[in-house]
């Protein structure tokens, strides 16, 4: 009967990404939907869900240094908030009835906020290395080592006092590195991503700790290798198709009697309290506004391990089994929630920043960005490949050229190989509002992402008066179509020109 589950994942899926809404959710309302037939969760769908969950946190990993996480910033908003929504959410949590003990259980995991949501759309958005996307995984890691604690208290086990050789995984990296610079088959890179994730979750279970935690360690070994990025796409695939287990997991805890609605409604009037909070927290650390309100959005929503704990903590006959139904709807509408967010985020900036950066303090910012480009005649926004490509190209022309970048790591090796480049995010309207780039003439777009990031981008340059030419790179006529109407000028995917150049070749020698 698996397939039942697997169909209706994918109808439902689909059916929510019509709306612009995650396929997630979809998942979501699927086993919500199977909870009310006769249908029962077999251990498969349990494994594949594990599994989902840990080849997810393996791919986080593989963006995620531990000096990000003892970041002040990171620390200090994590803990504070934590403690402070607690304190909000134990007098609801004894309301409803729950003993002292599971109030404050329940309360300490209703202040998390989703690792798997935010990270799915972070790296949707291709943004897991931006600040803010950093920032916000590095709180969530926070969170889910509290959440750690809970489990173990509640009867997941105490580490085992042999647990402390675990800190010397460092020293086998670089023969994992080597091991990884060997294999050169697809196939074979394929087996090794899955085996260092299936492993950390093996290793760290073997001496009583999370698995989870495990595969999230066992991808920060990797943090900045070469081979990463390679890691990660081979694993990508595996990981989206498990993860619909996941979010089926998830939904087939069923359906909350009245006093449980009741439950779910005062917890979500709450929700926004949470963000209120986190921004406040962001202000208070010196963060500038839009990063504030980036973090606070990818936040903004309850966690799955609030289920995991929970789910611990009912085996175990702290907390009644149907608080976790309540918990997994919760979660769900909590999802949906953050998922309009999320698409609708950059509109919702535009009304409120006004508003927003007058709890901006008047100091600098760790996430401070340029005022001016001095006197760069060439601008590219967008330091992957190709923008590389175009900022090595300029120096070697000896034309004055400054690149920008959301992800600071990338920034400074470029400024230490020798190149101008700048941290900043292009789609910061206020950001190109300050800029000062007088001298500029021509303007590259070739970041990654969606097309309509790109218009904005076009869009906002086209505000500023600015009279140059801004070349954006294209995959298709309808992305031409939408930067020509933006005021920009389209250029071929290199595709394209690698198909043309073929053809030439090809005549040239018949």
């Amino acid at each position: 009967m698996d397939i039942v589950w697997i169909g209706l994942a994918f109808l439902f899926g689909v059916l929510l990404n019509r709306f612009h809404i995650p396929p997630l959710v979809g998942y979501l309302l699927a086993g919500i939907g199977l909870s009310f037939t006769p249908y029962e969760a077999g251990s498969l769908l349990h494994e594949i869900a594990h599994l989902g969950v840990i080849f997810l946190l393996f791919t986080v990993g593989l963006h995620i240094s531990l000096k990000g996480i003892l970041q002040k910033e990171v620390l200090g908003v994590g803990l504070i908030h934590l403690a402070i929504s607690t304190a909000i959410f134990v007098p609801v949590s004894l309301f409803f009835g729950l003993s002292v003990e599971a109030a404050v259980i329940v309360s300490i995991t209703l202040g998390f906020s989703s690792t798997v949501l935010a990270a799915k759309g972070l790296e949707t958005r291709n943004e897991l290395s931006a600040y803010y996307g950093r920032l916000s995984i590095g709180i969530l890691i926070v969170q889910d080592l509290v959440a750690i604690g809970i489990i173990a208290y509640a009867g997941g086990g105490v580490p085992s006092p042999y647990a402390v050789v675990l800190l010397g995984l460092p020293l086998v990296r670089p023969l994992l590195s080597r091991l990884l610079y060997l294999v050169e088959r697809d196939e074979l890179l394929l087996l090794m991503a899955l085996s260092l994730a299936i492993g950390g979750d093996v290793l760290f279970e073997w001496f009583n700790l999370s698995g989870e935690l495990g595969a999230l360690v066992m991808g920060m070994l990797f943090v900045n290798d070469d081979k990463a990025e390679q890691l990660e796409k081979k694993i990508w695939g595996i990981k989206e198709a498990f993860l619909v287990g996941f979010f089926l997991e998830i939904g087939l805890g069923g359906f909350p009697g009245t006093s449980g609605l009741y439950m779910i409604g005062v917890l979500l009037l709450i929700l926004p309290l949470k963000a209120i909070l986190f921004f406040g927290l962001f202000m208070a650390f010196k963060l500038r506004a839009r990063t504030g309100f980036l973090a606070t959005v990818t936040l903004t929503a309850y966690s799955e391990f609030t289920l995991i704990a929970g789910a611990v903590a009912a085996a175990a006959g702290i907390i009644p089994s149907e608080v976790i139904v309540i918990l997994g709807l919760l979660t769900a509408i909590s999802y949906v929630i953050n998922s309009i967010l999320v698409r609708y985020e950059d509109p919702i900036w535009q009304r409120m920043n006004t508003f927003l950066r007058r709890f901006e303090r008047d100091v600098k910012h760790p996430d401070h960005q340029p005022v001016s480009v001095g006197a760069a005649e060439f601008l590219v926004i967008g330091l992957g490949l190709t923008g590389q490509a175009a900022l090595k190209h300029f120096k070697e022309s000896n034309r004055a050229a400054v690149g920008i970048d959301i992800n600071p790591d990338r920034v400074k090796a470029l400024m230490d190989d020798g190149y101008r480049a700048i941290y900043a995010d292009a789609q910061d309207a206020f950001f190109w509002e300050e800029l000062d780039m007088r001298k500029v003439k021509t303007i590259l777009i070739v970041m990654s992402g969606e097309i309509y990031t790109k218009e904005f981008i076009v869009e906002q340059l086209r505000k500023k008066n600015f009279r140059g030419t801004i070349k954006v790179l294209t995959q298709n006529t309808r992305e031409e179509q939408i930067i020509r109407k933006a005021g920009g000028n389209p250029a071929s995917v290199p595709a394209v020109q690698m198909g043309e150049k073929m053809a030439q070749l090809s005549i040239e020698e018949g």
